[in-house]
């Protein structure tokens, strides 16, 4: 027995409850955990560590004490005395002669540690991470199981992902990597086992999962020499394997009141099994046993026989499948048993009927064999029962039936009924059977639809042209007869209902394949199916026409239609834009005859379904004409005539004023669809025009009217975002600034009139005008501040609006997560619109529970809508009324209302006011900035909140419904990110200052970070969820990156919340980059933000300290070496791009910049060969330029040539970015010969100024510090370079002479190319190899021809500063102040530079006469220059402390050992000034101890000594 109690201890058990993985048999070989202070020690103890524990009384002479030390040691863990009885064993060496004596400890109760959650949850987090030591994660497992002992951390165990993490690794272990993950499988199982035994959902869910079964055994058959892990296998595996006889209901009345144990067994399991564990027992007798034995009479009661009939047959034939097979046989064979026990026919039949396979293949039998169509409507009828059974059942966790029913061959059974046009009233009876069975075939399986089945169906409905099915549904136009059958009318009319309801059910259904001919088929179909009920809808003499339930029907049909894009495109002999037209014209007959010409809705007896319906396939339409059509010359088909029927050739246009009714309409489904039909037509500019227009005659015109929408706080919150989307669309054409260029304006924009003074006024002043007049920016303050983010709202509609009215706390959401669903009276009348969802309008004196919830989650997709909405069609109308009426709205202005609003309206007004700040920035920036708008918007979504969401919805126990809704909720939150993202865009571009506040910044990069970090993919595979996920994180990139480019000191804040996401957010961005074909913009999004942070941060590297490191720089190069991962993403997909794709173009700049920044990115882009590959890129372009030279006259020559050469700067910067400061990479770099592959490429530099810039800054950084690069430039030719730089010759065609040609070029060029070749040379004068061709070579009397500045006070010319810094690093060697010395006239041009006005604290000039003074051969000459001599001393008389330390330091090499040197400075006013600046000196080196300082004392002290003796 190795696991010890698992039983619930009675209440006279006073002993403590042992650790679980301890017993009497190894306790000697395993140890606990400890807990030393606040640290935890992440590996279990071994007997030579326990001794090294310092402080430790010794166990033998005082044992109490080596006791109560330890006891203050292990608080945090679980420990019992038993368990410190097992680490004293361990201090005495297990020594049993010791001498220790267990009873002269006194009874010491341990208490249970504080171990907190966060502890528990940073110790879950090394053992759940990806990248980490097997062996630290180890530890930390094993940690976790000694924390799973109690039950309160179990919660946070899970919430942390450690089942998960348990399973995963116990996967890999089998069917990856087992030999390095053997070590962690112990403790995962001792882990899971705990969980597993406390959380009886978790034991459900891995007892129904047959694959971790299965990796459960092949754990204990492969690691089966462990016998601990092969205990706890086979306890993990009990636990499973009885888990649902554990949940039988098992307490009986009379049980105490203590709870049970989180798993038990009746007592006959625990005596029948050899179980191995202990666990806790019930039931000697089960409660269902009968007291009293059975009578033998009882045996001839009919319903006991039958069953024990039946029951022995069952057992006889081995199951149901082969008592029937036998049955159905031929040749019965005779059976040895009584008649008694032989089932009968009646029986035989009784089982067949229950048995779903027997009894579908039997219905499916009698379809085929059938001679008449009842026996067909029959056998239908019972294969209908046989799905309903399926949905009756207490358990629908599967579809048993269905499932039985798809093993069958049903396709052919049914197939020949629907390759024919019914020829008579029985036909059509049997034929709507045929379609509500396959209807409801596809209801059953929801979301879920067999491909296969819908290909079938899809085959069947386009096999023939024109098709049976298709054309049942077109309303035949009957003669007017007297005798014609009221019967045959009603069955036909039934078959319609039943082909319409089946085709929408299908076209739902084709909304989630994936098989590409499905789609196909269903594209054809879609086009045909449109085409039959325009046909449908074009039957406008018949009597029938105005039959509102055939046209409510019809037009509910085209909704489904045209919901999704591209319906119209897969006609073959029409062009889609004119199935459009045709479609758009029977439409706006439908609204012309019904709604306009009746007066609006107040006159119309259209019935509300026909209207929604009508408006919703205007509104697919109007997307679907965008689409299909050439050009934007199509709006003023939207536009109804005032007399349709009228004759003459110009018809007057009514406009689109038709809209207008529909904006008011009392179904607030109506108002949201027709303003989207406004924002689809106001999105292209003649719509803008014509809408304006047809407003004119109303009050406010088109802007006040939508304006008016918009802040009316008794309108729901899905109408006021569609009125949004409307200005924000009238915001994008150009508006005039005054009245004298309104007539430059196509649009004119609002127009105010004051009745005053008579003047209008237009444009941007008007639309400011009228923003003031509706208070429009204290509006949206208000709406931000009601905005509610719970997924349900309480419907208060059921009770009067009073002053007694019960509210809701709106500043809670926590009970918005309360799911009471289901529970509204559907029957009960409603002064409210159903789909009414977004705003109520709610006092806020008090607050109290309510009796119903509503969803506030509307979907934006129209066809959603109609789903679940437009079969109510008009049996609605009675319960729906007007939003504006007395019992349901207050007015706005009293203070004890408000309306509350969902985040898809305020995603909506953060773009109208993206869209106004860039018309009119100067007024919108100080309105937002003065209501504080962007502190509210930002504040408003918590990261904490924002996880939740996810969170909830990854939840496996939540019901499909409560799935929708989440998945609605975390789509607007996405939608409202997203907008408010690109408004903060706006902003900094407009006005950094409103934007870049803490008050605005610090949640916006909280917010956004967070959902960056975001691991959805984890959780779901929703294809729409993931788009705007990707969508957003676009948006928040592109801020991002803005944010940096406009204000580069906030690098610091985002550097700041990026480290608190390190490791999740690497995880984005390598999906970012597996993205670049499907999202491209996300992938070029993600890239430059990573791009401007690694700029900004490289800049302030270089302004602040070098020794200052910044959050990225920990982050890239700490311990997480996050630099080394982004540079092989980065790189890799670098590499997997041609040339010619400009987004390699993107990812090279991204690299560029990461190894500028991060030296574990530079280190890894060296383990990759990075500089061999770009080495050879660049021999794979030279041969390319070489090549395409020999073709000349091309016209695509020079862009040939200028591609080459962007690659070939991008491969330099590469290059370059890489060797900085890497001297790895520099000997690469040599090895794979780059000087030479430069040498060879230099006519090419010579043609293009930049490219030779940047060959030379690859150069500059490839010779600095490193003067094997430097040789290699003396020596390298255009041809292949040996081994050993020793074995070459001087040559006069090397890179270093094609330098010198540069810098010694006409001073009066100084062009970029030549300072950047100074500064080349200046690194190659370090190096004896360039030394010596430099002193061959007559590149030195160049410096001769520069003319000093003539007077003081004017400055050096930019190339005589290169050439001064190039002497200077030259005589920092002796043999280079030799050069100087001998280069004639040289002294005096450095004498008279040094006297010239020079922008550093010390002139160069007067530092390179500094270092020649040093050189023992040099002293004569410098000594028998006067002026050199009177330079000298004067800079002992200068202000500058640098000039005179300078000097001091050459007087004092003039005359060290230099004899003729103390004859010609010995002078008292040279040695007065001495000692004064020495006096000067002394004092203040007593305060202050630098370096400098002491040096220049020294030289004084020196120059004292000398001139005195």
């Amino acid at each position: 027995m190795g696991l010890g109690e698992w039983g619930v201890k009675g209440e006279g058990d006073k002993e403590e409850e042992i650790i679980e993985g301890f017993d009497e048999l190894d306790t000697q070989q395993t140890y606990p955990f400890l807990t030393v202070g606040d640290q935890l020690i992440m590996k279990p103890l071994t007997p030579g560590e326990l001794k090294e524990l310092k402080g430790a009384p010794n166990p033998r002479t005082n044992p109490s004490a080596c006791m109560m030390y330890l006891k203050r040691m292990c608080q945090g863990q679980n420990m019992t005395q038993i368990d410190i009885k097992l680490i004293i064993d361990g201090l005495s060496d297990y020594d049993s002669e010791s001498g220790w004596d267990w009873s002269k400890v006194p009874t010491v109760s341990v208490p249970r540690g504080g171990t907190t959650a966060e502890t528990v949850t940073k110790v879950a987090e090394i053992f759940t991470a990806e990248k980490l030591d097997i062996a630290l994660q180890k530890s930390a497992a094993e940690q976790l199981a000694v924390i799973a002992q109690d039950l309160q951390m179990h919660s946070v165990l899970k919430k942390a992902g450690v089942v998960e993490k348990s399973l995963n690794l116990l996967r890999k272990c089998i069917y990856e990597d087992g030999k390095v993950l053997e070590c962690i499988v112990l403790p995962c199982l001792m882990l899971l086992r705990k969980l597993v035994y406390a959380d009886p959902v978790l034991r459900l869910s891995l007892a129904n999962d047959p694959h971790f079964i299965l990796t459960l055994l092949r754990v204990s058959m492969l690691l089966k020499d462990d016998s601990t892990l092969l205990i706890e296998a086979a306890a993990l595996l009990c636990l499973l394997l009885f888990d649902e006889i554990s949940r039988m209901d098992m307490w009986s009345e009379g049980q105490s009141s203590s709870p049970p144990p989180p798993f038990g067994l009746p007592v006959t399991v625990v005596r029948r099994f050899h179980l191995p564990v202990r666990v806790g027992t019930h039931h000697a007798i089960s409660p269902y046993t009968m007291t009293t034995s059975l009578s033998v009479e009882w045996l001839t009661v009919k319903p006991v026989a039958d069953i024990l009939r039946i029951a022995w047959n069952l057992s006889w034939y081995q199951g149901i499948d082969n008592l029937l097979s036998e049955m159905a046989s031929d040749q019965k064979k005779t059976e040895d048993f009584l008649d008694t026990l032989k089932l009968s026919p009646e029986e035989v039949l009784t089982l067949k009927m229950t048995h779903s396979a027997s009894g579908l293949q039997d219905c499916l039998s009698s379809i085929i064999q059938a001679t008449s169509h009842g026996d067909v409507r029959s056998a239908v009828a019972r294969m209908n029962f046989y799905l309903l059974n399926d949905r009756l059942v207490l358990n629908c966790l599967t579809d048993y039936n269905m499932s039985s029913l798809k093993c069958l061959p049903w396709h052919t059974a049914l197939s020949r009924f629907l390759q024919v046009y019914p020829a008579c009233v029985e036909d059509e009876k049997l034929l709507a059977d045929v379609i509500r069975f396959l209807n409801k075939i596809l209801r059953v399986q929801k979301g879920g639809c067999d491909s296969q089945d819908l290909q079938w169906i899809l085959e069947m409905l386009l096999k023939q042209n024109p098709s049976p099915l298709l054309d049942v549904i077109v309303q035949k136009e009957y003669p007017a007869r007297k005798d014609l059958d009221d019967t045959q009318a009603a069955v036909r009319q039934h078959l319609q209902k039943e082909l319409m309801v089946f085709f929408n059910t299908l076209m739902h259904c084709l909304t989630s394949v994936t098989d590409r001919k499905c789609l196909i088929l269903a594209g054809s179909f879609r086009t045909q199916l449109a085409l039959q009920l325009l046909h449908c809808l074009k039957v406008s003499d018949v009597p029938n026409f105005y039959g509102l339930p055939s046209l409510s029907r019809t037009l509910r049909g085209m909704v489904h239609v045209t919901s999704l894009p591209g319906w119209s495109s897969y006609c073959p002999s029409t062009e889609p834009f004119t199935v459009c037209v045709k479609l758009l014209t029977s439409l706006l007959e439908i609204i012309s005859s019904f709604y306009v010409e009746w007066g609006g809705n107040a006159l119309s007896y259209m019935g509300k379904g026909v209207t929604k319906s009508t408006v919703l396939c205007l509104l697919h339409l109007s997307h679907e004409m965008t689409t299909q059509a050439k050009n934007t010359d199509w709006v003023h088909l939207w536009s109804l005539p005032y007399d349709h029927g009228s004759d003459e050739q110009v018809i007057p246009r009514f406009g689109l004023e038709w809209l207008i009714p529909l904006w008011v309409d009392r179904d607030p489904e109506v108002r949201f669809t027709s303003l989207g039909i406004g924002s689809a037509l106001t999105s292209l500019k003649e719509g803008c025009l014509i809408l304006s227009d047809s407003c004119q005659n109303i009050s406010g015109g088109l802007w006040g009217t939508v304006i008016n929408i918009i802040l009316d706080q008794c309108e729901c919150s899905m109408v006021r975002k569609e009125a949004a989307f409307i200005v924000q669309n009238l915001l994008v054409n150009p508006m005039p600034t005054d009245l004298e260029d309104s007539k430059e304006y196509a649009l004119q924009g609002p127009c105010v009139h004051d009745e005053e003074s008579g003047l209008s006024i237009e444009g941007k002043p008007a639309l400011q005008i009228l923003l003031q007049h509706y208070h429009f920016y204290e509006q949206v303050s208000q709406m931000v501040k009601s905005c509610y983010l719970g997924r349900y709202i309480f419907d208060f509609s059921h009770s009067a609006v009073g002053p007694k009215a019960n509210t809701v706390n709106m500043t809670s959401s926590e009970d918005s997560l309360y799911v009471w669903h289901n529970v509204r009276d559907i029957s009960a009348p409603s002064p409210v619109s159903e789909s009414t969802l977004s705003t109520l309008l709610l006092p806020v004196a008090s607050s109290s529970s309510a009796e119903h919830l509503i969803s506030l989650a509307a979907s934006p997709v129209c066809e959603n809508i109609a789903d679940h909405q437009l079969d109510q069609g008009q049996n609605k109308k009675s319960r729906t009324a007007s939003l504006s009426s007395g019992e349901m709205c207050v007015s706005v202005g009293m203070p004890d209302q408000c309306s509350l609003v969902s985040p898809s309206l305020l995603s909506a007004i953060c773009s109208l006011l993206e869209n106004l700040l860039i018309t009119n920035p100067k007024d919108t920036a100080s309105a937002l900035s003065e209501r504080q708008i962007l502190t509210d918007l930002t504040s408003l979504i918590k990261p904490t909140w924002l996880e939740r969401c996810f969170f909830d919805l990854k939840s496996p126990q939540i019901s499909q419904d409560h799935a929708e809704t989440m998945k609605s909720q975390v789509l607007m939150i996405l939608e409202y990110l997203s907008s408010l993202s690109r408004l903060v865009q706006a902003g900094l571009i407009v006005d950094t200052n409103i934007a870049v506040q803490d008050e605005v910044i610090q949640p916006l990069l909280a917010v956004m970070f967070s959902l960056l970090s975001m691991r959805h993919k984890k959780g779901w595979r929703d294809i729409q969820i993931s788009s705007t996920i990707h969508d957003a994180w676009m948006d928040i990139f592109i801020c991002l990156t803005t944010l940096l480019r406009k204000n580069g000191q906030t690098v610091l804040q985002v550097e700041t919340a990026l480290a608190k996401h390190n490791t999740a957010l690497l995880d984005t961005i390598s999906e970012c980059l597996k993205l670049a074909t499907s999202h491209p913009k996300l992938y070029t999004a993600c890239l430059q933000f990573l791009s401007v942070l690694f700029m900004e941060d490289g800049k302030q590297q270089y302004e602040r300290q070098p020794c200052l490191v910044t959050e990225l720089s920990k982050i890239l190069d700490g311990h997480l070496n996050m630099g080394n991962d982004i540079c092989k993403l980065i790189l890799q997909s670098y590499e997997e791009k041609s040339s010619e794709d400009h987004l390699r173009q993107v990812c090279a700049s991204t690299l560029i910049l990461l190894l500028a920044v991060s030296r574990s990115a530079q280190k890894y882009s060296l383990q990759a060969h990075l500089v061999d590959s770009c080495i050879e890129q660049m021999k794979h372009i030279h041969a390319q330029l070489n090549l395409d030279s020999l073709r000349p006259g091309k016209p695509t020559q020079r862009k040939k040539e200028e591609s080459h050469f962007l690659q070939l700067k991008v491969t330099m910067h590469l290059l370059r970015n890489c060797l900085y400061q890497n001297e790895e990479g520099k000997v690469a770099a040599l090895d794979s010969q780059l000087a030479p592959v430069l040498h060879s490429l230099w006519p090419w530099f010579l043609m293009d100024d930049s490219l030779m810039e940047c060959a030379l800054q690859l150069l500059c950084v490839y010779t600095a510090n490193f003067s094997a690069a430097c040789s290699s430039l003396c020596w390298a030719s255009s041809g292949t370079m040996p081994v050993q730089l020793s074995q070459k010759v001087p040559t006069n065609n090397s890179l270093m002479h094609n330098l010198l040609k540069i810098a010694s070029e006409s001073a009066s060029s100084n062009s970029s190319t030549q300072q950047v070749a100074f500064v080349l040379l200046s690194n190659l004068a370090a190096t004896q190899d360039c030394k010596c061709l430099i002193q061959k070579s007559n590149f030195l009397q160049h410096f001769l021809s520069i003319s000093p500045p003539k007077g003081g006070n004017k400055g050096l010319g930019i190339l005589a500063v290169h050439w001064l810094k190039f002497f200077l690093n030259l005589s920092l060697s002796s043999d280079g102040q030799q050069m100087i010395m001998k280069l004639k006239g040289c002294l005096d041009l450095f004498l008279e530079m040094a006297k010239s006005k020079h922008k550093m604290d010390v002139p160069v000039a007067l530092l390179i006469l500094h270092n020649i003074c040093f050189n023992h051969a040099n002293k004569p000459k410098i000594l028998s220059n006067d002026k050199a001599v009177t330079v000298i001393s004067s800079c002992l008389e200068s202000d500058s402390t640098n000039i005179q330390r300078i000097g001091a330091s050459m007087m004092w090499a003039l005359l060290h050992n230099y004899q003729k040197a103390k004859v010609i400075l010995k002078n008292p006013f040279l040695k007065g000034r001495i000692e004064e600046a020495l006096c000067t000196l002394r004092k203040r080196s007593m305060i202050s101890n630098e370096r400098l300082e002491l040096y220049h004392l020294k030289c004084l002290e020196n120059l004292e000594q000398i001139l005195t003796n």
